[in-house]
């Protein structure tokens, strides 16, 4: 699949946890980096999520934020 967005880091997915409405999936990117995201049910079942499957996150730049 081919995007526009440029912020893609891939990883592997290490926990998915089904909540209420949306669902929270862990992806290792490496030993030191983890990132969270936070998705509705109904994509992360269309998805097949589930530990150990390759994923890609896709970061939407207006979304980043940066603290110091």
């Amino acid at each position: 699949m081919k995007l526009s967005a440029r912020n893609q880091i891939a990883g592997t997915i290490k926990e998915v946890k089904p909540g209420a409405t949306t669902t929270h999936v862990k992806i290792e990117v490496s030993p030191t980096v983890t990132l969270f995201a936070s998705i509705t049910n109904e994509a992360a079942q269309e998805l097949g999520l589930k530990a150990g499957v390759n994923a890609t996150a896709v970061i939407k730049a207006s979304d980043v934020m940066v603290a110091v």
